[in-house]
């Protein structure tokens, strides 16, 4: 089985991700990371994040091994996978290491922005989250604390705003939920139930079933 969950930043669908994997006993990717991989490379070479030549060198020499780095989660990292992600031949790139992934047994839950509408729109299970910008910036910002670094909360949210914008009307592969997507608002749903509300919908769609909305 193949399980998608798409949504934009901070709206919780990495969380979701895990710990559904878990439920289910399969693998878990967040697509994010390979993007925000490519971008730290950029970064780290002191190069444009938007520099298309680099970025697709960087694209092609990726190594999974790295995927672990905390500097991955960081804001200024994300930030800059944005703009990599818009570009489209890293996108191209990067599409075959998704569908690969998702293909191996026993299962797989992959989590980003495209995963129902390009990387596996034939996914069993598609999952669209969604969450009121503030409470994502609210969240976004505690996340950033939390690791040690600083943040400020209205700077965050004008950030996510621009990613959304940026994200949904990006030439190739914009975020936009898949025709068949069970959309999940995650705006007043703690982990815990959060969590709950996609293993029903996953549950409702086994057992051909309507998710209740």
């Amino acid at each position: 089985m193949i399980i998608a969950i798409d949504g934009p930043a901070a709206s919780g669908k990495g969380t979701l991700g895990k710990r559904l994997a878990h439920h289910y006993g399969y693998r878990h990717l967040d697509t994010g990371v390979i993007y925000r991989a490519v971008a730290w490379a950029l970064l780290e070479a002191g190069a444009d994040p938007g520099d298309e030549l680099l970025a697709v060198a960087a694209a092609l020499e990726l190594d999974p091994e790295k995927f672990g780095n905390p500097v991955l989660k960081t804001q200024k990292v994300g930030d800059a996978a944005s703009v990599v992600s818009a570009i489209p031949k890293v996108r191209e790139l990067l599409v075959n290491f998704q569908r690969q992934f998702a293909a191996d047994p026993p299962g797989a839950v992959l989590d980003g922005r495209d995963i129902g509408t390009v990387i596996c729109p034939d996914a069993d299970v598609k999952i669209f989250v969604v969450a009121d910008p503030e409470v994502r910036a609210r969240r976004r910002t505690l996340e950033a604390r939390a690791r040690g670094e600083e943040a400020d909360e209205a700077a965050v949210l004008a950030d996510i705003l621009k990613r959304d914008e940026r994200d949904r009307n990006r030439p190739v592969a914009p975020l936009k939920p898949a025709p068949d997507a069970h959309t999940l608002d995650n705006t007043h749903l703690d982990i815990e139930a959060g969590v709950r509300a996609a293993i029903e919908i996953v549950e409702a769609v086994r057992a051909g079933k309507k998710p209740a909305p």
